[in-house]
């Protein structure tokens, strides 16, 4: 017997006069106060007395904004109605996103004797989960489990997706999720008259309504045609580059088994990220790491990855660079929404830090420069508020496009000879440990995944993975350093902080 077979449906109370209570979860941009208007004036239009209620989040992806309606049929007294929705009281949940399902889950909000719940399956990741420097997205898998237990009745489907492809927002295939379901006493044509009534986009939230409608009435969602992947572009340019591209992608593809795919992939990554002559120092370094190497030369399938990433640092110009790619703007306007007749705006917030600003100077001058703190407060003071510039504009798109073109200038800079030193410290140290100790070697290559990201993210990554190698020396010796070297870093992911970082290497001190 299931939980859903052994808990009857609860009996209104007569004291409720047939008070239906509907709760939505949603964030900034999903219409969940447009979905909670449709819902209102769905409800009055045929008959029923209704509230609707809401209460912020904190902010965007950090606290959804709880609307709650209550709605009775309209009789001889004046129903009164609660403000808030309250655990185990709620008829109809709607979520507008995966993780929202759990968090009314949690909240109580959904219950296996009474809730219909429906859920967008689609994730809208929360700032908590991009904080984590590991891997910290939750698991949806764990949410439709819980779901599947927690409601009385579950539909879930990809509702944004199929909103999208209508060319409306998920608010108007949850509606006609809502409709769908038949959770409420009105008839679709009641549902439809109510997106009509609101003169907005209504063709767009019409096919949007009837997808979601379909989606709920079948069960499932009807299969999404999934967006293509991009090809990889052909790589094209005049004779003699092309022939020197060829000869490099024949070197990568001549590295052993799965050393040659990752080399061929960190190829394009340098070579874009600077010119060919790069591209060729990188092979250059992998190759050496080769000469050291034996089967199944997994020390060269990590070093091909990682010495990219290194290699392919984000510094002011490569940030320029990726703001004023032309498939970025295409991409904005595409989430967006926007038509051609529609103008779009882009703010770009840029707020360097004075280390920043100086690694741009020459490698010499700017190691002056990052020795002086007088220099560099002042530095600091000039751009402590920031700078914001529209890259729709020609001047700001101007600015931001030549400095993304310094290319040529970027290996003379501070930050290029900080970054190759770093590198060839790295690779030193994982070389070393290869004579005795094979898998540690891989293990400290693999390190290098905790540096990444650009200003204050950079400098905490470059702090963990030097705590983390200090950490690995003590334990060197020891038959099990390799895994020591795994758990550190894996500690070292776990959060922002590095509290987790802290307590691994407590714990191998407290043993030495």
């Amino acid at each position: 017997m299931t939980l859903h077979q052994a808990l009857d449906p609860r009996p209104q109370d007569p004291k409720m006069g047939g008070i239906i209570k509907l709760a939505l979860l949603a964030v900034g941009g999903q219409g969940g106060g447009v979905l909670t208007g449709w819902i209102e004036d769905l409800a009055r239009a045929n008959g029923y007395a209704a509230q609707a209620t809401s209460v912020a989040g904190v902010a965007q992806r950090t606290g959804a904004t709880v609307y709650y309606v209550e709605m009775a049929p309209a009789g001889a007294g004046t129903p009164i109605f609660s403000l808030m929705p309250a655990a185990g009281d709620v008829d109809i949940m709607i979520t507008a996103e995966m993780m929202e399902a759990g968090r009314s889950i949690l909240r109580g909000f959904v219950t296996p004797d009474r809730t219909t719940l429906i859920t967008s399956t689609h994730r809208a990741l929360a700032v908590s989960e991009k904080m984590v420097p590991g891997d910290g997205i939750a698991s949806s898998a764990e949410v439709m489990a819980a779901a599947e237990v927690a409601a009385r009745r579950l539909i879930a489907a990809d509702f944004d997706a199929l909103a999208l492809k209508a060319g409306s927002v998920i608010s108007a295939s949850l509606f006609g999720a809502l409709a769908g379901s038949e959770a409420l006493p009105f008839p679709r044509a009641a549902f439809e008259a109510a997106i009509r009534a609101g003169g907005k986009g209504v063709e767009p939230s019409l096919r949007a309504f009837d997808v979601g409608y379909k989606a709920a009435q079948e069960g499932a969602a009807a299969p999404v045609a999934a967006a293509e992947k991009p090809k990889p572009g052909t790589a094209r340019g005049p004779a003699r580059l092309m022939a020197d591209w060829q000869a490099l992608e024949a070197r990568a593809a001549r590295l052993p088994g799965e050393a040659a795919a990752m080399a061929g992939a960190g190829l394009k990554k340098v070579v874009e990220f600077q010119d060919l002559a790069y591209g060729r120092a990188y092979l250059t370094r992998v190759e050496t790491v080769l000469a050291a190497d034996r089967a199944p030369f997994d020390l060269t399938r990590e070093a091909a990855k990682y010495i990219a990433n290194a290699m392919a640092y984000d510094d002011i110009i490569r940030v320029a660079d990726q703001k004023t790619r032309a498939g970025r703007m295409a991409r904005i306007s595409r989430e967006m929404g926007a038509k051609d007749r529609n103008v779009m705006q882009v703010t770009e917030f840029l707020h360097p830090r004075a280390e920043e600003l100086v690694s741009l100077l020459p490698a010499k001058m700017g190691a002056r420069w990052a020795a002086n703190t007088d220099r560099m407060a002042l530095v600091d003071r000039l751009f402590n508020k920031g700078r914001r510039l529209r890259t729709d504009s020609l001047r700001g798109f101007l600015m931001l496009h030549v400095l993304g073109g310094l290319k040529g200038w970027r290996l003379k800079t501070l930050r290029h000879a900080e970054e190759q030193a770093h590198l060839d410290r790295w690779l030193a140290t994982a070389m070393g440990y290869l004579p005795q100790n094979y898998d540690l070697a891989v293990e400290v290559i693999r390190c290098r995944r905790l540096v990444k990201g650009y200003s204050d993210t950079h400098a905490r990554g470059l702090s963990k993975f030097d705590r983390v190698l200090t950490a690995i020396a003590l334990v060197k010796d020891r038959d099990d350093a390799p895994q020591w070297a795994a758990r550190l870093r894996e500690a070292a992911l776990k959060d922002e902080e590095g509290k987790a970082l802290d307590g691994a290497i407590a714990t191998i001190r407290s043993f030495l």
